[in-house]
């Protein structure tokens, strides 16, 4: 009978073990984490499963050519280990949700006691399995989701940062490299201008002053480029990092181009209340809060966390019969017939073993501890989570505001500058070399006109390079590519304005 019941017990646990299975594939949360970078960059980035022969392979094709700035995202994402690193924190993530909805595995208990004077053991076998996840199970599942959200959430914002920096990088670099273009321009410009001051000099209508003058002006423009050199080795070198890139950035050719300032403008208060349900840690600290809340409720169903009922068999002790007392049946038997007589061949009386079959419940009574510490931290937990999205929400709606104010303002003083100033000045410096040649106009005035429109183009190239900059800080703002937040899509070209006015009049 106890065989029996043995087996049963065996079949159920044996049924129970292959309901608990679970298999831990984060495939698609990995999945998820591409469509939230893909929507916060708008472009396709899938860098995790790259092996070092594909990175070699691509990273080739991709400086192959020339760099532009998409490729500068795409590369420095390819071989970057804290993009793997967070890759690997969802799957910690996807493991903690199989967990969660796991049963705790069943007690299995025997005691096997032995008579002092031999015979059959007393047996007791006990199964037992905690029904408190029954109740706990879907709270603490709930959680865990809710925590693999957040952290899918965190990890596609870190990386469409990591991209974001690395654009930045890029256009800091190229803007780097078209300043150290026209401070080279500025310098044979200056050349002419001496060389113009020379002759002069030499027919005899100029003055040594005149020449050293534009000597001296030559000499600032030498100094300026060289300035402009090491600016432009120093922003290779910080590319380079940002790419993850082993050989020296001298090898690095940059083939993108300015974006010109858009025809449209940036409605701030669009973006910001944008920013309210597309910044990628703004809804994850909605999850944060979601989470607090299952933790709260999971800690008031912990008053009874400690439940189980089971099944438990139990068979008696039998004393042992020991052998059989041949002498003393004979004497007893030839008493009782008065003559010398055989003992009884009767077979003894069996003795019987009971087996006993039933429930057992064990529960922890809350008597003492009824987990009012626990409950308390956990909804002081969950004000904190609370708080913490309300102040990252105004913390993202006035850098939104911000970022986007600077954006417009850079955008306007270059428009300002392309449309105005650096015309102005261009006109005003061929003005000043006719009159200087005709003697109308000393070379002072054309070195001051001069001056100026190499100042008015350098102001130039910085309100671009700050507009995209601030641009880049709009775009981590709201948590969506630039072509979703400008009112018209910017246009990129060459850098038409400041080689226009590279090719003015010469002296």
């Amino acid at each position: 009978m106890s065989n029996r019941y043995l087996v049963r017990l065996l079949c159920a646990a044996t049924a129970l073990a292959t309901a608990g299975c679970a298999a831990v594939d984060p495939s698609a949360d990995y999945r998820l984490v591409d469509e939230r970078v893909r929507a916060a960059l708008g472009a396709d980035v899938s860098p995790r499963f790259a092996d070092d022969a594909q990175i070699a392979a691509t990273t080739d094709a991709l400086l192959a050519d020339g760099l532009t700035a998409d490729e500068a995202l795409q590369l420095s994402l390819l071989n970057n280990p804290g993009v793997r690193a967070a890759y690997a924190r969802v799957g910690i993530a996807r493991a903690d949700v199989v967990q969660a909805g796991l049963f705790s595995n069943p007690t299995l208990s025997i005691a096997l006691r032995f008579p002092d004077g031999g015979g059959l053991s007393n047996i007791e076998l006990a199964v037992a399995q905690s029904i408190a996840e029954l109740w706990l199970l879907p709270v603490r599942k709930r959680a865990a989701e809710g925590e693999l959200q957040r952290e899918i959430l965190v990890v596609a914002r870190e990386i469409s940062r990591a991209a974001l920096d690395a654009r930045a990088a890029y256009f800091e670099a190229l803007a780097a490299e078209r300043a150290e273009t026209l401070a080279r321009e500025s310098g044979r410009v200056a050349q002419e201008l001496l060389d113009a001051a020379v002759a002069r000099q030499e027919a005899g209508v100029g003055s040594e002053i005149d020449v050293n003058l534009a000597r001296t002006e030559l000499m600032q423009t030498e100094v300026g480029a060289r300035r402009a050199a090491q600016a432009t080795a120093e922003s290779r070198l910080r590319l380079a990092a940002v790419l993850r890139l082993r050989d020296a950035p001298d090898a690095l050719e940059l083939a993108g181009e300015l974006p010109e300032p858009p025809r449209g403008g940036l409605d701030a208060e669009r973006l910001a209340a944008l920013a309210e349900t597309t910044r990628l840690d703004l809804v994850a600290a909605g999850y944060v809060v979601r989470v607090a809340e299952a933790r709260v409720e999971q800690e008031q169903l912990s008053v009874f966390a400690d439940v189980e009922v089971g099944l438990s068999v139990e068979r008696d002790a039998r004393n042992s019969r020991g052998d059989r007392p041949w002498l003393a049946d004979t004497a007893w038997a030839t008493a009782e017939a008065g003559e010398l007589a055989a003992p009884s061949l009767r077979p003894r009386e069996r003795v019987s073993t009971d087996v006993v079959l039933g429930p057992t419940l064990s529960l922890k009574l809350p008597i003492f501890d009824q987990n009012q510490a626990q409950i308390a931290k956990a909804r002081h937990a969950h004000e904190a989570a609370c708080a913490g999205r309300d102040a990252l929400l105004v913390e993202v709606l006035q850098e939104t505001r911000a970022a986007a104010g600077r954006a417009q303002a850079s955008w306007d003083v270059a428009r300002y500058y392309r449309d105005r100033l650096l015309p102005l000045a261009d006109e005003s410096l061929g003005l000043a070399r006719e009159a200087y040649r005709s003697g109308k106009l000393s070379l002072l005035a054309v070195l001051e006109a001069q001056k100026s429109l190499l100042a008015a183009r350098e102001r130039y190239l910085e309100a671009l390079r700050e507009g995209i900059v601030a641009l880049i800080q709009l775009e981590k703002a709201v948590g969506l590519p630039a072509e979703s937040l400008l009112t018209s899509p910017a246009r990129t070209t060459a850098t038409a304005p400041l080689e226009a006015v590279a090719g003015a009049d010469q002296p």
